[in-house]
């Protein structure tokens, strides 16, 4: 079945292929920093009750969380310039959007890591003078992030997933780079299942990883 690789092309081939990962993982790290801070800041408001900004949080995730990541992507990159005059390149364009997008699922996943935390635990930091911030800095997110961690990692290992998607744009990601390698040698077939081991790989110790955590966090509990 493999007698008509050609597995040198995979060695050629790997400037092209780091290339594209770097900015994968670079996509990734940033996108899932922003993400968990925005995202947390969303979640924060969304509980706090302060009328239109709570109103306003619960519209952008529920309005990200309903369209599709590749869309939100293209209408970035395409209207964007349109608005500004101004192109912002298909790499800005790709970090942007996977902040803003995913900022609105890891929303979801810190405030039901907020409504974990014991009612009373809150209480407590209103009685020794801690306002609404101060509580959930100090006592509610501290222990809402052991308890998502998991979850969180598991975002991110969908995260990785969809930096696939920035094709659509240009952005050179590991699967353009696997294109450009495979149109530049004529051996696509070699270069995309090359990409495919590479996400498995990845992707797969990640998993592991999540599933060492939840363990641990099980025995904490």
């Amino acid at each position: 079945m493999l007698s008509g690789f050609d597995f040198s092309v995979i060695t050629a081939s790997l400037p092209f292929i780091r290339e594209g990962l770097l900015f994968s993982v670079k996509l990734t790290v940033i996108a899932m920093t922003g993400g968990i801070i925005f995202g947390t800041l969303l979640a924060m408001a969304r509980l706090a009750n302060l009328g239109p900004l709570s109103l306003a949080a619960t519209w952008y995730v529920n309005l990200m969380r309903s369209i599709p990541l590749l869309m939100v992507i293209l209408w970035f990159f395409l209207v964007i310039p349109l608005i500004t005059g101004t192109p912002i390149g298909a790499e800005n364009s790709a970090i942007v959007t996977f902040t803003a997008f995913e900022a609105a699922y890891y929303s979801e996943i810190m405030r039901a890591g907020i409504q974990s935390i014991p009612k009373g635990q809150v209480w407590a930091g209103y009685a020794i003078g801690m306002n609404y911030w101060q509580t959930m800095g100090n006592v509610v997110l501290p222990q809402a992030f052991r308890n998502m961690l998991p979850i969180l990692l598991t975002q991110t290992i969908i995260l990785f997933q969809d930096t696939s998607l920035v094709y659509a744009i240009g952005a050179k990601d590991l699967l353009k780079a696997a294109e450009i390698a495979g149109k530049n040698y004529n051996r696509p077939v070699e270069m995309y299942v090359f990409a495919a081991i590479i996400y498995f790989v990845i992707c797969f110790g990640l998993s592991y990883i999540v599933k060492r955590l939840q363990q641990r966090i099980a025995i904490i509990r």
